[in-house]
């Protein structure tokens, strides 16, 4: 299955019927509504879609088209900066697909907007074609009636797909591919919207504000509202971004009253947000009963605790079968390691003695949780490797010499790969430990040698099943490369 999300943001917020008639126009099979949420003040609505790859392209294809049925910039007035009838598409990896292939979607679908219906695309965001327009800031400067003007006369501004002109009624359209964003609003008891102003300039990372987090001030419902997008959660913390606008407007004698969420949020960005306010001890997501739930009726925990979850691998590693073997062994105990050293710095991050230590800690858990998830995913892939060395010398008995000889090579290439990924990530991860020991609660010091001990295991063991293979390999400059990317990775480094 590949699953995509897709969030349009058209320039229409306080007529139903319109937007009714957006979500009916990109209905179709294979695509999903989750959500739709409409602003009167910044007269823009959110449409969060989830579908198959190719259904949901045609979906925001036909969505875009429909909004310049529907919607006359001209008249168009709002709170939020705006270009186009159809402002914004992005698309969101979800399962089975890569950022990379919704950066080849957004192309398509930028080429199929303007070739139905003239209306000009910028690409934003991983699929830009310039580094400034990575940010959509700087392709919306201007907004609809600057850029109107502009692009005529300035090639920089120019689109990457139509021609130097915007669409009469419905402007340009943005297209793109990025992470999971949260849309995250602070509304302040003021209606002085310099201070939100202020407020949103110090916050964003363009102006050397928070990292991933981008920002303004604007008037909404009679408040100042600082209206921000988050590019990447676990790299900063909404609670941490709250916390920071929180402490801004105290500068000017003022404080937040109310938050809002645009769209949807990451269930693990509110869990993170609540072990930041309650400084719960140990907090781990599997405490949460439902994540529970879900663990034991996916069969991924059984009833009798912590042995129960791990006995499983356990036993599959005694049974007399060659798989799973050392290679998926030396993940676990890498993905061991990273799960350590990430619950060592998360119950630091909670204690006041390290809070200056803040920011090295959050980094530190989110590199650790994203190594951790790789190196869960290779236990399986080892094997996997293993099992098509297998088959490739099975089907090269039946093969012409070079077509068998080449079967076994690419197989063997690819069971190569594998364990000097997991050497790899396990030495980042060792890496990581160390950097910890200086920043980190010395009463859990134990915890963090443990996590070495483990890291370097991995790390011996994965670069024992790279030597293997590297001996049933004929391919000379392959060898070279590999054993010289080992160099560094050694278990004394």
């Amino acid at each position: 299955m590949t699953l995509v999300e897709c969030v349009p943001n058209f320039s229409e917020g306080r007529d139903v019927a319109k937007v009714e008639a957006l979500i009916a126009a990109m209905k179709m099979d294979g695509v999903y509504l989750l959500d739709k949420e409409m602003d009167p003040d910044h007269n823009r609505c959110v449409i969060t879609l989830v579908g198959e790859r190719d259904a949901i392209a045609e979906a925001a294809i036909r969505g875009v088209g429909k909004s310049a049925e529907l919607i006359d910039l001209t008249r168009h007035q709002g709170a939020h900066p705006r270009i186009g009838a159809a402002d914004v598409v992005p698309f969101i990896p979800i399962e089975g697909v890569t950022l990379e292939d919704c950066v080849a979607l957004s192309r398509h679908v930028a080429s199929e907007i303007w070739k139905r219906y003239k209306i000009p695309v910028y690409l934003y965001e991983a699929a830009a074609t310039k580094p400034e327009r990575q940010n959509l800031e700087n392709i919306r400067r201007g907004q609809f009636e600057g850029l109107r003007a502009e692009v005529v006369t300035n090639a920089e501004r120019r689109p990457d797909f139509g021609d130097a002109a915007l669409h009469p009624s419905a402007g340009a359209t943005v297209v793109g591919a990025r992470k999971p964003l949260i849309a995250y609003n602070v509304y302040l008891n003021t209606h002085d919207v310099e201070i939100a102003k202020k407020i949103g300039k110090a916050v964003r990372f363009s102006s050397g504000g928070l990292r991933f987090v981008k920002g303004m001030g604007v008037l909404v419902r009679g408040l100042a509202q600082v209206s921000m997008n988050l590019t990447d959660f676990e790299q900063t913390p909404i609670a941490r971004v709250f916390e920071f606008v929180k402490r801004e407007a105290a500068r000017y004698g003022v404080m937040p009253v109310s938050s809002e969420i645009v769209g949807l949020i990451p269930k693990k960005a509110l869990e993170e947000a609540a072990e930041w306010f309650l400084q719960v001890e140990n907090f781990d997501s599997s405490l949460i009963l439902e994540n529970r739930l879900a663990a034991v009726t996916e069969g991924k925990m059984a009833v009798g605790g912590i042995r129960a979850g791990a006995e499983p691998f356990i036993e599959q590693l005694a049974a007399p079968t060659a798989t799973p073997g050392g290679g998926s062994a030396s993940a676990a105990a890498g993905a061991m390691a990273a799960a350590l050293g990430g619950m060592v710095a998360s119950m630091s991050r909670s204690k006041k003695a390290y809070q200056q230590h803040e920011r090295e800690l959050s980094e530190a858990i989110a590199r650790l949780n994203h190594l951790r998830e790789e190196l869960k995913a290779s236990i399986d892939l080892d094997a996997a490797s293993y099992a098509d060395v297998m088959k490739a010398y099975k089907d090269a008995k039946s093969a012409s010499p070079e077509l068998g000889e080449r079967l076994i090579a690419d197989a063997l290439k690819n069971a190569t790969r594998v364990p000097f990924g997991i050497a790899q990530k396990a030495h980042e991860v060792r890496k990581v430990i160390e950097s910890l020991k200086p920043i980190t609660s010395k009463n859990m010091w134990s915890d963090l040698i443990v996590a070495s001990s483990l890291a370097r295991s991995a790390i011996e063991g994965g670069l024992a099943n790279v030597e293997i293979n590297l001996q049933e390999l004929k391919d000379e400059a392959f060898k070279a490369e590999i054993q010289a990317s080992t160099a560094g990775m050694t278990s004394g480094n």
